[in-house]
């Protein structure tokens, strides 16, 4: 079996799922970077990964790689396609072959837009005219398969998906053995922008100090809102409890994960996935998450692995967050769930193997076994 996965540029999030199907297929598997990481994003902290992987071909390089990946676009028995130009779905179509989609959720700036008929002639283009096709989609959103529905595209061809960044293993007893103290540690990372709103955490921050708890919240980003924020949390009087650390590279991101007690992670809708939701669930902390947040409905389950509030919504954060603090032992108790759940089910690994599954179910027409995690069958209700 010859598969080819075509994405925009490698990165962390992808880069585990490729080393395993290269690891089961050989030779047989090949990624196809059709750009270069940008400025920003380097600028941000990240790497360039498109020349470290022998699997890796860089279509945008010479003409002679993308002659190679063009051809493996019509000569692989399936192909992957991510954020990458609509042409190269468009020519993989033509062959009538097995292809996958990976798509995070269509609407992230919500449903309204459809009423907008460029929007709706877009998406019918995009995704409803291949409904009869050999497309399937992999659902790198809980909410991609209610988009999807929306537009009646992909008809029993959707498949739980995500993003698999690597996987740690730690000994349970000693993660634990430090934590719980005089101090419970609250963690929240990410970029300081709107649709993030680290203003939530200062105002759970707040709330924890007006009720006499002891804590201490990290904030690990920067953005455009961060000199806002600070200026907030020190009118607040929130100078000791809550500190600022700017930009970490993700080998200390993930050490203050392991380091912590609670995971805030408070985006809206706009967040497709969120890959620090795995993460800081294998780093075993207790996270509490936003219910619009994409990878939240495919991996938390309700107080066994992770708490979820409605977004926006600080009194049901605040109330989350003050149930652990009033009950440290669930602390523990949700944290190692969530760690279970990233070793056991939501990694690459398994990922891999399940891909390879699902493919061979597909061509022979038979049923697909996987009832959770990745490639199960996609829902449109939760």
């Amino acid at each position: 079996m010859k598969v080819t996965f075509f994405g925009n540029f490698l990165n962390p999030h992808v880069i585990p799922f490729c080393d395993e199907m290269e690891r089961i297929l050989k030779e047989d598997f090949k990624f196809v970077a059709t750009s270069k990481i940008s400025d920003e994003r380097l600028a941000l902290g990240f790497k360039d990964y498109n020349h470290s992987y022998n699997y890796s071909i860089n279509s945008y390089e010479s003409q002679e790689q993308l002659k190679e990946a063009l051809n493996l676009l019509l000569i692989s028995d399936v192909v992957i396609i991510g954020a990458v130009p609509e042409h190269f779905l468009t020519k993989r179509l033509k062959t009538n072959k097995l292809t996958f989609r990976y798509s995070e959720r269509f609407f992230k700036r919500g449903y309204y837009r459809l009423l907008d008929p460029r929007m709706f002639l877009m998406s019918f283009s995009r995704h409803t005219k291949h409904r009869f096709k050999k497309l399937h989609l992999l659902c790198a959103s809980a909410f991609a398969a209610r988009d999807a529905s929306l537009l009646f595209a992909y008809p029993d061809k959707m498949w739980r998906w995500g993003y698999f960044p690597e996987v740690l293993h730690y000994n349970l007893e000693d993660r634990f053995s430090t934590h719980l103290h005089d101090k419970i540690k609250i963690l929240w990372t990410s970029r300081f922008i709107e649709w993030k709103h680290p203003e939530h955490a200062i105002e759970i921050a707040k709330k924890l100090k007006s009720k006499g708890f002891r804590f201490v919240m990290t904030m690990i980003g920067d953005g455009i809102l961060r000199p806002s924020i600070e200026k907030y949390a020190n009118a607040l009087g929130l100078t000791g409890d809550v500190k600022f650390l700017g930009v970490v590279n993700p080998e200390e991101v993930r050490k203050h994960m392991l380091n912590s007690d609670i995971f805030l992670f408070t985006s809206d809708k706009q967040e497709g996935w969120g890959a620090v939701l795995n993460e800081s669930m294998n780093s075993g902390c207790a996270v509490i998450a936003s219910d619009e947040i994409g990878a939240v409905h495919s991996m938390i389950k309700h107080k066994h692995n992770g708490l979820v509030y409605k977004s926006g919504n600080i009194e049901e954060l605040y109330r989350a967050v003050e149930s652990l603090l009033l009950n440290p032992e669930h602390i523990k108790r949700i944290g190692t769930n969530a760690y279970n759940t990233i070793v056991s089910e939501w990694n690459a690994e398994t990922a891999a193997q399940r891909f390879i599954k699902l493919v061979e179910c597909i061509f022979e027409g038979k049923q697909v076994p996987f009832t959770s995690g990745p490639c199960s069958k996609a829902v449109t209700r939760f």
